[in-house]
Parts: C-alpha cells; sequence; structure tokens
C-alpha cells in the first residue's frame, strides 16, 4: 500500500503536492506551521511538529507510510536529520528534494560564513568597512544571534508574517518589514537605497523568489554575507518536484 509523507515548507512542495494530487497518489503534506501566512496544498495537511526522531518513527508507523519526501527548506536542518534517522530505523525510502543553492557570479561580493553565529560576529567585527546598516534577509528565527550588536548600528528585517512576539533585538535598532517574495529586482534595488544598506546577510537558500536581492547587491556593490547550508547526512536527492514524482513512480 502506497502512503506518502510529503515534508513541506517551501513553493517546490506545494508543487509537488499538486503533482501528487493530480496523480491519485495518497499522501499528506506535512507542514511545520512557522509561518502564518502559507498556500493552500492540494493534500490533506497537518501543522507542527513530531516530537523528534522518536514521534516520527511513531507517526510513520502508525499511518502506514510508505515513501517520505523531504521538501523542507535547506537550513530546515533538524528536520531534515530527523527525517533521515526515522526513515533508516523504519526502512522506509526517503529522497530530499533540494533546489541548488545559488552560486557566485563575476562582481559578487561574497563573505562566505559557516552558520549565523559566525555571520554576527563579521557584522560586530569592526573592522573597514565598518557595517552601519545591515539587511538582515534570514527570517526571524535566527534573530538572536545579532541580539547583542554594537547600538550604532541600524538593522532591515523582512519577515513573511506579522507578529505581535518581541523580536530579540535592542528596541528602535531595527525597522520591519512584513513580504513574501518573489521580490523583484528594482524593488529590491530601491529598498537597499531606501535604507542606505551597506551590508546584507542572507542564507544560502536557492531558487528564484528572493534571488533578486543578491543582484541588486552586486548591481549596487554591496557586500553580502552569505550563510552556507547545514551539513546534512548523505541522503538520495533531486532538484525538482518532476524529479521527486519520477522517483516515485520507479518505485511504486
Amino acid at each position: 500500500m502506497t502512503q506518502v509523507l510529503l515534508l513541506g515548507g517551501t513553493f517546490d512542495a506545494y508543487v509537488l503536492s499538486t503533482l501528487l494530487s493530480e496523480a491519485g497518489v495518497p499522501a499528506v503534506y506535512s507542514y511545520a506551521g512557522a509561518t502564518q501566512t502559507r498556500r493552500t496544498p492540494a493534500l490533506p495537511m497537518r501543522v507542527g511538529g513530531f516530537g523528534g526522531v522518536d514521534g516520527l518513527l511513531a507517526y510513520l508507523r502508525e499511518h502506514g507510510i510508505s515513501h517520505v519526501i523531504d521538501a523542507t527548506h535547506p537550513f530546515a536542518a533538524q528536520m531534515s536529520r530527523n527525517a533521515h534517522a526515522a526513515c533508516a530505523a523504519a526502512g522506509i525510502p526517503l529522497l530530499s528534494m533540494e533546489r541548488p543553492g545559488w552560486s557566485l557570479q563575476a562582481g559578487d561580493q561574497w563573505i562566505s560564513v559557516p552558520d549565523m553565529q559566525a555571520a554576527a560576529q563579521v557584522v560586530a567585527s569592526g573592522a573597514p568597512p565598518r557595517f552601519r546598516s545591515v539587511f538582515l534577509a534570514i527570517g526571524r528565527k535566527q534573530l538572536a544571534a545579532f541580539a547583542h550588536q554594537a547600538s550604532e548600528q541600524r538593522y532591515v528585517l523582512r519577515v513573511v508574517d506579522q507578529t505581535d512576539e518581541a523580536l530579540p533585538l535592542p528596541c528602535g535598532s531595527y525597522e520591519l518589514i512584513v513580504a513574501r517574495g518573489p521580490f523583484a529586482l528594482e524593488d529590491e534595488m530601491a529598498l537597499l537605497k531606501r535604507h542606505a544598506v551597506d551590508c546584507i546577510v542572507s542564507k544560502n537558500a536557492g531558487g528564484p523568489d528572493t534571488y533578486a536581492k543578491i543582484e541588486a547587491a552586486r548591481a549596487l556593490q554591496i557586500p553580502v554575507i552569505m550563510v552556507d547550508r547545514p551539513v546534512l547526512p548523505e541522503r538520495e536527492q533531486c532538484q525538482s518536484p518532476q524529479q521527486a514524482m519520477a522517483w516515485l513512480r520507479q518505485r511504486l
């Protein structure tokens, strides 16, 4: 019996949910619920975590899951690690659908760092050039790394959802923008100029929706502190919803 668990949270996962539904493949779309604004997938949906590896393993067995496709965000490292461990324990095939990361282009001024803490250290280093207006295009979850920066620094934050939760940054040190991509190049350039941004902090998320900020930085000669993707266990991978469907057809 076929029952697919699709671990979602990306646009590609949404596209795959449509392909699975159109093909009549029994599947459920699992969403962490980190953001309030989301596209509604074309599959039955569950929202929330599983409770670690043991919780996910119990879910796989209880619901008769036959295949798992991990289409979470490239930086949702813990979920991907849990999926790898649970599928290995249950003997269930696992496929990771991961879009390619962005690559350095002529004119880019990237400072590559391994994680967000290292990015915050570069921002705070004080070495020339001293960054004073920093665009944190990293979402809300990892802002704590920048909580103790110099008071003269200003931050521009862009998040998907409005929230009443206090952000872990000094009061008055940031301006909050609520918006969801895709973003146009001309709009990104206008944003960077309007806020006199002299540095961007970005995850190497890949994909077209948020790449315009990287193009804008290149055009305006603004340095980008680029956070590398986390290191994950070796697993079978593909790069598109169509490839994921081909993988699944081979196993049905």
